[in-house]
């Protein structure tokens, strides 16, 4: 399964701004935007240029592939479904990123990031409504339950968890049962739920070039 395995803080410089793909570090002094905030590559490369139509496109199409660490084809298959779906292409776009396994998994706080969450999802460590469910990229709907099984839950990582489980607030659409380690799926997120600064609109230009 093809992955970024570069550098993650040469992302949010290229964005210019914090993706939070390190977790808790990215709100730390050592974060990369509060050390360096310029973008990678040469100084000749990072004069002030004016960005085209095309190009704010791309970057905002970038920035939420990024945040969700999408690559290009799945993340292009994302947007056909959008597509099909009756509504407005860029919300569905949202929603359906939001309801990957592994996003869910890490709003849920079972993981500081969603490459974390990725890596535990593909373990094997969650069943979604009593089936093991290795697959990230896999599509929750409303009503599934997602639930850390029996055998990870003596892993000293969960131990750790369980002890600041639900200490974070959770994302309106989903609910969690601390003590028994699950989360359900109560609702379909809305735009209004997605506390991302991503202008979905510019990503439906893009693709319709």
């Amino acid at each position: 399964m093809a992955r970024y395995i570069g550098p993650v803080c040469k992302l949010c410089r290229r964005e210019g701004m914090k993706l939070l793909l390190k977790g808790d570090r990215c709100l730390t002094p050592k974060c990369a935007i509060e050390r360096r905030n310029s973008p990678p590559g040469p100084v000749s490369q990072k004069r002030p240029r004016k960005s085209s139509e095309f190009g704010l496109q791309l970057r905002e199409k970038q920035k939420a592939k990024r945040i969700y660490g999408v690559l290009e084809r799945q993340f292009r298959r994302h947007f056909d479904a959008a597509n099909r779906i009756q509504g407005v292409t860029g919300e569905n776009l949202l929603r359906i990123l939001e309801m990957r396994l592994d996003n869910v998994v890490y709003r849920l706080g079972f993981a500081d990031s969603r490459a974390q969450a990725r890596q535990l999802v593909r373990h094997g460590h969650f069943d979604v409504n009593g089936t093991k469910t290795n697959i990230p990229s896999f599509i929750v709907k409303q009503a599934d339950k997602i639930v850390l099984r029996d055998k990870s839950r003596e892993l000293d990582y969960f131990k750790a968890v369980s002890q600041s489980l639900g200490k974070h607030s959770t994302a309106s659409w989903l609910s969690l049962d601390a003590r028994s380690m699950e989360g359900n799926v109560i609702s379909q997120p809305t735009k209004a739920d997605i506390d991302l600064t991503i202008n979905d609109q510019l990503i439906v230009e893009f693709y319709s070039r």
